[in-house]
């Protein structure tokens, strides 16, 4: 008795000074948190708590809302630890709260400007929580910097890096000094080091990609991982010579988040593509260790084994999520394993420890480029076991019935080129099939401890073409504010500033009677949701760029004609061309070109590599359809022991749950803006929770701003 009171009376006491802390109670009791980003180390999306089942599924009421009040995407995969949310804001400030009354017990407003930092609109999808007894932190991202704040009272942790922050630019040499390094996506906790995920330019702007440790006390950089490796290392052969200098090819970063296995030391570090990411001439080469599975060492970052998953990508298939840990029965034997899900619908599996695939993976022959200089790899691995997730073909008869100018999507298909999930980008367009945003999302998938994954999948196609630039005479024609706009701008929004809304990039046209000059120049400068900051545009390429959008260089207001240092970059870049834009192969209404149904959740079981069940996920409900159209989705899925699956994910704004058996709904409900992130789940006194972001916006879905939980009554 003796011996279970004392950490009883200590428990109290935390609880105590901690309620005392924040002028909030806290209850006790809070035996279940979701103490890591998608619940563990794993990632695996997974939860031991049954209070709410299928039988009681039915009652969920919202039991409290949190409200930001800074509306905008929210990708945010809360934390609970010790009766307290912690999240992030649409605008990237950590907050925390009491998670069983949504309380606020502190906001960082001031986080934006912490030591000067340069406020940032990127979106983030959560951030990490560590401590060492009393020493208790919150680690979050903005801008290009990596932030310590106390955890009970968000105040800056001074002894961390530089009073509070350290740059992530710090083991990525001096070519990164003036481009985009920010991070979506928190760290990867080992011991007493975070390893650090980075979202980079996707053009021949990109800093390297490598991947950085740092010390999680001090903030300190402990090492570095090149994944354009230098000379004498492993892999600096897959590139011409010098890639690893960064004049215009970078990238090949971890921006998709990592998993970790405590109990041996090892990472597990997945990486997209090379940039730029539609055309690799000026790379020729297989390009490891971009669009690769790594296995590191935690402790040292030395590689212990590497799987490419896309050899010299020029279809931009970066791994989309974070991979799976997972234990499985192969061959009548247990085995440790790490599973990989893909935009491209394949499901890889590997043994854990020597990166032996689990079911055999083929090297099959793939279409050839036809754009002068490019030197497409002519195989691509395929697992033979699971099936992909997403459709892997596209012909005529596979174009909506529900479009309205079905003959002309026809007609687009017939003079396009698709020849397959790896076809090239040429003049001509090509469809990209599965699209650019999967397959898998950043969401990820989620497994259960008998070895079953669930993943939501997108079916939405993509239509690109690969053109030649603008000559620098071409350039010298256009005014100065359309020459930025024309070589920085118009590959997302047009070249005639239209957008293209369905795929997220929203019209500039009259923007001077939306929004103010200060208001865009912010944006242009620090970046918003997904859009990235431009800061290797001049202070006068700005100017002049503000000047063509608000359309004051017809006016006859003043405007500098330098040529500024786009044009200049153009004229050296050995990258010859740039793609007509990030463009969805849609309908005239805006829906998908292909027939329904456009989104999937899948339940796979990765001890067979068979399909347990498939459901479409999400709807049109405009459509009237008689079955669910499905929908794209983002987010990931959340799975209980009482065999729930908990997701949203979808532009209609539902909640909904499904039986992890069967792919049954058994439940949905509307909420207050879609949800474009993974739920978490926790219980405290007694009480389970589900709580999701609901930030809306992605997709053209309405803005929201808050964190809803449910709970049973």
């Amino acid at each position: 008795m003796k011996r279970l009171l004392v950490p009883f009376i200590l428990l109290s006491a935390m609880l105590f000074v901690a309620a005392r802390l924040t002028n909030q109670p806290i209850l006790p009791g809070s035996a279940s948190d979701w103490p890591e980003y998608l619940g563990g180390p794993d990632r695996n999306h997974y939860s031991t708590l049954t209070q709410i089942n299928a039988g009681n599924v039915s009652q969920l009421k919202i039991a409290w809302q949190y409200h930001t009040l800074d509306s905008g995407q929210i990708q945010c995969n809360s934390i609970i630890k010790n009766g307290i949310l912690y999240g992030m804001t649409a605008t990237t400030q950590p907050f925390a709260i009491n998670a069983a009354t949504g309380k606020q017990i502190w906001l960082r407003k001031d986080s934006l400007a912490m030591n000067g930092a340069i406020r940032s609109s990127s979106t983030s999808r959560g951030l990490v929580y560590w401590e060492d007894g009393a020493d208790q932190r919150i680690l979050f991202t903005n801008d290009s910097w990596l932030y310590a704040v106390e955890a009970t009272t968000g105040k800056p942790v001074t002894t961390f890096g530089e009073q509070g922050r350290t740059s992530m630019k710090a083991g990525l040499g001096p070519t990164a000094k003036d481009k985009m390094v920010i991070s979506n996506t928190p760290g990867t906790v080992f011991e007493d080091l975070i390893i650090m995920p980075m979202r980079l330019s996707e053009g021949a702007d990109a800093a390297l990609g490598h991947i950085q440790a740092f010390n999680i006390r001090t903030g300190k950089l402990v090492w570095v991982f090149h994944t354009i490796p230098e000379p004498g290392e492993f892999g600096y052969d897959t590139w011409p010579k010098d890639t690893y200098k960064n004049t215009d090819v970078g990238a090949a970063n971890n921006w998709s988040g990592m998993a970790v296995d405590r109990q041996r030391g090892i990472l597990f570090v997945p990486t997209g593509s090379a940039a730029f990411d539609f055309y690799g001439g000026n790379r020729a080469g297989q390009n490891l260790f971009a669009n690769c599975l790594l296995a590191l060492d935690a402790k040292t970052g030395k590689r212990l084994w590497h799987y490419q998953l896309v050899h010299h990508d020029i279809l931009d298939r970066d791994a989309p999520a974070p991979p799976n840990l997972v234990t499985v029965t192969h061959n009548g034997k247990k085995v440790d394993a790490v599973a990989q899900v893909t935009k491209q619908g394949y499901v890889f599996l590997f043994d854990r420890e020597t990166g032996t695939p689990l079911f055999p993976i083929n090297e099959v022959p793939v279409p050839a480029s036809d754009v002068e200089g490019e030197q497409a790899w002519p195989t691509q691995p395929i697992p033979t076991k699971p099936a992909p997730y997403a459709r892997h073909s596209l012909k005529a008869s596979d174009i909506s019935p529900l479009a309205e100018n079905r003959q002309e999507l026809i007609a687009t298909l017939k003079r396009s080129r698709y020849d397959g999930a790896f076809t090239p980008l040429s003049a001509q367009g090509t469809i990209i099939y599965p699209g650019l945003d999967g397959g898998a999302e950043y969401g990820g998938a989620a497994v259960d401890p008998g070895g079953i994954m669930y993943v939501n999948s997108n079916e939405m196609g993509w239509l690109i073409s690969l053109n030649k630039k603008l000559s620098a005479d071409q350039l010298a024609q256009l005014s100065p504010g359309q020459r930025v706009y024309t070589t920085t701008c118009s590959p997302c929004h047009g070249a005639e500033r239209k957008g293209n809304p369905a795929s997220g990039f929203p019209s500039l046209l009259n923007i001077r009677k939306r929004r103010s000059q200060a208001y865009v120049s912010n944006i242009v400068s620090h970046g918003k949701g997904m859009m990235p900051a431009f800061t290797s545009l001049s202070d006068t390429q700005k100017q002049d760029l503000l000047a063509y959008l608000f359309e004051e260089e017809k006016t006859g207001a003043t405007v500098t004609r330098e040529p500024g240092l786009s044009q200049a970059e153009q004229a050296k870049s050995t990258v010859p061309y740039r793609i007509s834009g990030y463009s969805k192969f849609l309908d005239k209404n805006g829906y998908p070109a292909v027939k329904p149904p456009w989104g999937t959740l899948n339940a796979i079981n990765l001890n067979t590599g068979e399909y347990v069940w498939k459901t479409v996920l999400g709807n049109y409900p405009e459509l009237k359809t008689k079955e669910p159209t499905g929908s794209e989705s983002y987010g990931g899925p959340v799975i209980t022991a009482s065999g729930l699956l908990f997701i949203a994910g979808t532009k209609d704004a539902m909640l909904r749950v499904f039986d992890c058996k069967t792919g049954k709904l058994l439940w949905q409900t509307q909420l207050p803006a879609a949800c474009f992130a993974t739920p978490s789940t926790y219980e405290i006194a007694g009480k389970q929770y589900i709580v999701l972001a609901c930030g809306g916006t992605k997709l053209g879905a309405p803005k929201g701003e808050s964190y809803v939980a449910f709970a049973l009554p």
